[in-house]
């Protein structure tokens, strides 16, 4: 892609997969919930959406057309609802040059390790996503540590969300997000990150509003990465707003570039891969050619190969 730093190969570290799974798992929490006949018109009526085919392929195939479009090698495409992994998997069997799976889990499930292991050893994950605010845990809690050693074992990457938590399809649906925001501390990452060296963790969105917490943690944990993914409205709601490009030379001088992996939080059609997102970030970073080359997709590239 050509931008005001020269040829860039950008790969894109977080993009949501919204299956048709994951809008049947979240329209079977509405008060009536629909007939699966009737799936898309209930929830078309909340969100002016492209639904996709029951086949993963096809949704897959419309990503990949997308990225041709904007000229993106390679996406990270996370299963987005636990219990979707099956959907991501079939994306990256169908584009295993452009699609890097991951998923989300539920570490309180019961299967939660039975999930785990098939996951990484059957179904070819690459990176698991933990979201504790949503799920009411620590991630330092004992439970966690035979599901880190799985991934551990594939040289696996754990994406952990850190802070303010806002999911849109849930408050445009009406459904309630009883987040729990105290389980979403990044100092409690620190220990663990420690622990698990082989493992490298990624938090979004810059760690949100615990910001300075994070880069704390990820100057002491090398192993601790982050995105820079979605608009980052969180920096309005800061005691002291930030900018973008404030944000961006904080974590340059914690975490250097080699530790920054450039996302979009795309989520949905018709409005596909987030250009806007992408072009503000661009002209936020103050960053050479290589350092951009590197946070734009060479650093996702090189987790990616293990």
């Amino acid at each position: 892609m050509d931008t005001r730093f020269g040829e860039l190969t950008v790969a894109d570290a977080h993009v949501h997969f919204f299956s048709q799974r994951f809008f049947a798992t979240l329209a079977a929490g509405l008060p009536s919930p629909p007939s699966e006949g009737k799936l898309f018109d209930v929830l078309g009526q909340s969100l002016p959406f492209e639904f996709p085919d029951k086949d993963p392929e096809t949704l897959a195939a419309r990503w990949v057309g997308e990225l041709d479009h904007h000229g993106v090698s390679r996406v990270v495409l996370i299963a987005s609802v636990p219990g979707d992994e099956a959907s991501v998997a079939a994306a990256a069997r169908a584009f295993p040059d452009r699609v890097i799976p991951y998923f989300l889990l539920n570490p309180k499930a019961p299967d939660a390790l039975e999930r785990t292991e098939r996951a990484f050893r059957e179904l070819g994950m690459k990176g698991l996503c933990l979201f504790p605010a949503m799920h009411h845990f620590h991630v330092a809690d004992d439970t966690l540590k035979p599901i880190l050693e799985e991934v551990a074992a594939h040289r696996g990457i754990v994406f952990v969300h850190c802070g303010r938590l806002v999911i849109g399809v849930r408050d445009k649906l009406g459904l309630p997000s009883p987040f729990d925001m105290s389980f979403a501390r990044p100092r409690s990452l620190e220990d663990v990150a420690s622990a698990f060296g082989a493992i490298r963790f990624v938090v979004p969105h810059f760690g949100c509003d615990t910001f300075e917490e994070f880069l704390d943690v990820a100057a002491t944990c090398p192993n601790i990465y982050t995105d820079t993914s979605s608009s980052n409205a969180w920096m309005d709601s800061m005691p002291e707003p930030l900018t973008l490009p404030r944000v961006f030379e904080r974590t340059l001088e914690v975490m250097g570039a080699e530790r920054i992996l450039y996302g979009s939080d795309s989520s949905f059609f018709p409005r596909g891969w987030n250009k806007d997102h992408f072009q503000t970030q661009l002209e936020a970073f103050d960053v050479t050619p290589e350092q951009a080359a590197a946070i734009f997709g060479g650093n996702l590239v090189r987790l990616a190969a293990g």
